[in-house]
């Protein structure tokens, strides 16, 4: 009897996909190049199940009823190429490769049109919700041949995590879509965790509050407002303890890592001009923490003023918790408004409202925030940014001055807050009528004629003028990014 879907790929995503798969009802085929991962699947948490080992890749092709399913979970890159590769001598019309790793969207796009000329569909999807997730209900953003999606959904579906009954897996739409919004996604989970730990910097340094003080903080937050997933890990891993009692976050070196997502939004952001500073900050400020040694350094000679709060502590723990909720609402705004850009550049008709549904569960920003982001899509299927739905109109406007009164005591206190300072002012600037680049126009054109529209002519049309009385009447070409 075949299997019904192929895992290639058992790190720790694959083996909790297949273990996923199985005990949904499908039978899966498994290869690795490790024969080691396939063996000892099958000999522990697969032992008994519908879950068969592979020794090469033509002997999983063989192991599949048609059309074929594939999927592969492997690193992003030539890895990617390579088993697809592999694959193509033995394929047959109408089969589908699954690219389930966290492949970049142009690549995936690349992918999609080449086995779609070769009579084979492919599909790329966002995978999210770590190992927890993969065993137990990823969250799942589909995108590349349409005509693959009846074959792949009710597997998908049945994997996926559900809220309300409703699995987080839809079909996302063409190309890269898929991997796309996965991408926007992890941008959004780099300004989520940048955000709670500058929250936390605050508590200890300005605060002087212990782990046990800031976990009862935290589980306040993970029932009310700021209720997510990554709220009730922080209020976790602030109660772990070292095995001698103390806490162990207290021993984990202060220098954090990455995988390369984030850059890609950011990159991709730059490449749209779409105002992404909440999570570019977040970015850098992992590259920062990574330059441990030269911190330590400067640490010793560089000066700043001595954190020393004064005011009501109770009081600006809750202005804390608003803080955090608004930048929160920012960093899911610029996030959209990524996605908005790259739809329209590409003509992807992607389902705004869907996407905040399909990541309400599963993935590791699900939140609460998302129910709203998903009511707000479906009043306003065009919305242009959150900010001018009524909800998130009045959420900033109940939560900004927190915002304020927080980034004001961390300068006063000398913390860094790049994430919730960039977050203020992304919304001051939003929502400025007037903004100082007059200035900076009338600065290009000084100094290499760029040109500039002026209030009391028509949009569209361009000056230069001779500033220093000996330049000549010719200007640069106008060119808008």
């Amino acid at each position: 009897m075949k299997s019904q879907i192929g895992l290639i790929g058992m790190g720790v995503m694959g083996e909790n996909l297949a273990l996923n798969m199985e005990d949904k009802g499908f039978s899966v085929c498994v290869y690795d190049n490790s024969q080691t991962k396939v063996q000892r699947l099958l000999a522990g948490r697969g032992n008994g199940k519908n879950i068969y080992g592979c020794d090469s890749i033509q002997t999983l092709i063989d192991s599949l009823e048609r059309p074929r399913k594939i999927m592969m979970m492997v690193p992003a890159g030539k890895v990617v190429d390579d088993v697809i590769e592999a694959l193509l001598p033995s394929l047959e019309q109408g089969d589908i490769v699954i690219d389930g790793g966290n492949s970049h969207f142009p690549d995936t796009t690349r992918r999609t049109k080449l086995l779609e000329s070769l009579g084979l569909l492919y599909v790329g999807t966002g995978v999210s919700g770590g190992e927890e997730g993969a065993l137990l209900g990823p969250s799942l953003m589909p995108g590349g041949s349409i005509a693959a999606w009846n074959a792949v959904k009710p597997i998908f579906q049945a994997i996926a995590a559900k809220v309300d009954g409703v699995a987080c897996c839809d079909w996302i739409g063409e190309e890269g879509s898929g991997h796309f919004v996965k991408m926007v996604h992890n941008g959004i989970e780099y300004g989520d965790m940048q955000l709670i730990c500058e929250v936390y910097d605050v508590m200890r340094k300005v605060l002087g509050m212990t782990a046990a003080e800031m976990h009862e903080v935290f589980a306040a937050w993970s029932v009310g407002e700021l209720k997510s997933y990554l709220i009730e890990i922080t209020r976790d891993i602030l109660a772990l303890k070292d095995a001698d009692g103390l806490p162990l976050l207290d021993r984990i070196l202060d220098k954090a890592g990455q995988k390369g997502t984030g850059k890609w939004t950011v990159n991709t952001a730059l490449d749209m001009a779409v105002p992404l500073t909440l999570i570019t900050e977040s970015v850098f400020a992992r590259v920062l923490s990574a330059m441990k040694d030269e911190r330590v350094v400067a640490s010793k000679v560089l000066a700043g003023p001595t954190p020393g709060f004064t005011g009501d502590r109770a009081s600006f723990i809750h202005q804390l918790g608003k803080a955090l909720y608004a930048a929160k609402i920012i960093s899911y705004t610029q996030g959209y408004q990524l996605m908005r850009s790259v739809g329209k550049e590409f003509a992807w008709n992607l389902n705004y409202g869907g996407i905040a549904s399909i990541w309400r569960g599963g993935c590791i920003i699900r939140s609460v925030l998302l129910e709203r982001i998903k009511d707000a899509f479906q009043r306003q299927p065009h919305l242009d940014n959150l900010l001018l739905d009524p909800f998130f109109q009045q959420a900033i406007s109940d939560s900004q001055m927190a915002l304020r009164n927080v980034l004001a005591e961390a300068i006063r206190s000398g913390i860094p807050m790049p994430a919730l300072s960039s977050a203020l002012a992304y919304y001051d600037g939003y929502r400025s009528e007037y903004l100082p680049a007059n200035l900076l126009q009338a600065q290009r054109d000084f100094f290499g004629a760029h040109q500039y529209e002026r209030t009391d002519q028509p949009r569209g049309t361009y000056f230069h003028t001779n500033w220093t009385g000996h330049g000549g009447d010719t200007a640069s070409s106008v060119y808008e990014v």
